[in-house]
Formats: C-alpha cells, structure tokens, sequence
C-alpha cells in the first residue's frame, strides 16, 4: 500500500477509537489524528535503505518496521519522540495507544498486498501476503478519505469514522471473495490440463478489484494469465501507438476466454542449465529471497560480457517494463558473477546497474 493511504488510513482508526471525552491527560482530537496519521506513515520509513543499495532496499523493505515483535519497541520509540515534541505537555502513554494502532494499521495494509510483509522480523524473515488488494487501489483510499471528510462534517460523533472503517472491511472481504473465484478458475485449469499438485495462485490487479493475474508454478515453468471476472466480452486490442495503462486494462480477459501463457522458469535451448546454475548461486541469494515467482527475463552476451537477468512474475504487466530485474553478469568465464539491475533509461534503453557487494 502507498505511504500516503497507509497514513490516512491511521488518522481513521485514531478518530474512529477517541474517547467521547477525552481526559485531561489524553490527546486531544486534533493531535490524536496527527498522531495516527504519522505513526501509520512511520514503518515505511525503511525507505532509507534506498541509500545503501537498491537490492538492500528490496529485500528488507517491509522487514523490521513492519513487524509485530517489534511494533511495541516502535510504540515506546515514537511516543516518547512525540512527547519531547510537544514538550511535555502529554505524557508518553497519552501517545502509545495511537501510535500502536497506526503502526498495526500500516502493518495489516501491507498484509493483504502480494509484496509479502516480514511480521516477525527479526525472528524470521517469512513474508506474510494474503493478496486481495493491489498496492495502489483508489477505491480503498477513497473509502478511508470518506470516512475522514464525514468525520469532519459530522464532529460531535465518531460513527462516520466507525462506519468507514466497517466499509473498508466489507471491501477487503469482498475482494477475498473475487480471490477465491480466482483461484477457482486457475483450479479449472489445472483440473483439465490434469496438473496433479499444482498449487494456483492470484494476483490482484490495477484500475478494477476485479482484475486478476492467475499463476500456476510448476517444476520448470509457469502457466499464467489475467483475468478480469467481471467482464462477459474480450476487450478491443488498443492500438500499438496506445499509452500501457490502455494496454494493461485491454489485457483482461473474461475467464471463459483467458489466454494461458508457458513461462519457462529458466528460458529454453543452450541456456537453460548456466541460468539454473546462476539463479542458485550465492550471487543472486538476496535476490532468490525476494522473488517469489522467479523467471529468466533474458540472456545478453556483449563482447565479453555474459549476463542472465531474471524477474518476478508477481509484477507483470502488459505494456510495462517489469520493476524489480535483477540478474549476474560476468567477463569471461573464468571471471565471479556479479549482481546487476537491470533499468529503462528515459529512452527506453536498457542500462546496467551494479549492486556494491
């Protein structure tokens, strides 16, 4: 989820738990919801890894900031930073009821998104998702701006934060409803292609909670598509000239009408056995712990260069370059594997990047 969302959706649950009268010695109403709506912002604030490396980032983003081990470190971290902001004039316990519940807040937004959240860093570094919400969804962040401008209208009462609260609720359960049928389809699918032990994962999509990337791992390869399940018609093809968000809503299809796509895991011909043997090797671990559907985007020999690049699945789309490509490059066989980015210049080019060791 956005950092933005995340801290409206805090600014939410404060007004929604304030007492109808506060004490003497809790925050008033204005405070509280700048309270709430920094401390949900607050677990993105590993965003500072950014500087270390980017592959750093990747692989600790949503890791010790979000966690439930340490949400009660935070709470006493933050409370007490905000009572040396206002100098005292509340105590630290006025601020750790709010601030907890907006870093829980963020830590549940970040749950139900396909990225994968590390709740029990520092212990483990498991990822938790339960996908039902794209990362960017304007309809959840509408619905927790409504709640806060009824809130506004309405001051004497804290029900319209409440009932926004109820309704963000209902829309998540409905979308782990369109998740189910999802899986569902991809579960048709295996049925008929008789894929015994086939696991079948979704994905959800941008502009429509209704959108969904259906994905089938298997030993060697994929079988993915996208679907959308509201749709009874295939879209129109756009146009080659088209911007790609024309093109990723146009790549929805009915699920009686999905088009299945092989994802080999490794590419095909000469190549396959030096890009298994790159993906496993010790070079690419950081990456190997992030990428949950792994696939080779591409093999480029340049002079003496050899490089494999390989990307996520979870973030295809049509018409995009996927974010997130990683890969090894060397010079000559008898030179180490190092780990690169792989980026799209303003042109279009693409450029190496090199990831400090």
């Amino acid at each position: 989820m956005d950092t933005l969302t995340h801290a409206l959706s805090g600014a939410l649950l404060a007004r929604a738990t304030e007492p109808e009268i506060p004490r003497a010695d809790q925050l008033p109403r204005r405070a509280r919801l700048w309270v709430g709506f920094w401390a949900a912002a607050f677990p993105d604030s590993d965003f500072i890894t950014r500087f270390i490396d980017p592959l750093t980032y990747l692989t600790v983003h949503r890791g010790i900031t979000h966690s439930v081990v340490m949400l009660p470190l935070w709470a006493l971290g933050l409370s007490l930073l905000f009572m040396l902001l206002v100098r005292g004039k509340y105590p630290w316990r006025a601020f750790a009821g709010v601030v907890a519940l907006g870093i829980g807040i963020h830590i549940l937004g970040d749950v139900i998104t396909a990225f994968g959240t590390m709740i029990f860093a520092p212990v483990s570094s498991w990822r938790a998702q339960i996908p039902t919400t794209f990362i960017i969804d304007p309809y959840f962040t509408a619905i927790i701006v409504a709640g806060l401008l009824a809130s506004v209208v309405w001051k004497l009462t804290r029900t319209p934060a409440v009932f926004g609260l109820v309704v963000l609720a209902a829309y998540v359960g409905f979308q782990g409803i369109l998740h189910q049928r999802a899986v569902a389809a991809g579960e048709a699918y295996v049925a008929r292609h008789q894929l015994e032990g086939a696991t079948v994962e979704a994905i959800p999509q941008p502009f429509s909670p209704f959108h969904w990337m259906i994905i089938i791992p298997q030993k060697d390869a994929y079988a993915m598509t996208y679907v959308s399940l509201w749709r009874n018609q295939i879209p129109e093809f756009p146009p080659e000239d088209a911007n790609w968000l024309r093109q990723v809503y146009a790549s929805y299809y009915p699920v009686q009408d999905a088009v299945w796509q092989h994802v080999p895991r490794f590419g095909e011909g000469k190549e396959v056995k030096l890009a298994e043997e790159v993906w496993y090797s010790e070079t690419l671990a950081p990456y190997r712990g992030f990428a949950l559907f792994p696939a080779l985007y591409g093999v480029d020999r340049l002079q003496n260069r050899h490089c494999i690049w390989f990307n996520d699945l979870r973030f295809a789309l049509a018409g995009r370059n996927m974010p997130f490509r990683y890969g090894a490059c060397r010079n000559g066989k008898e030179a180490e594997w190092r780990v690169y980015r792989l980026l799209n210049d303003d042109n279009g080019q693409e450029i190496f990047e090199l990831i400090p060791n």
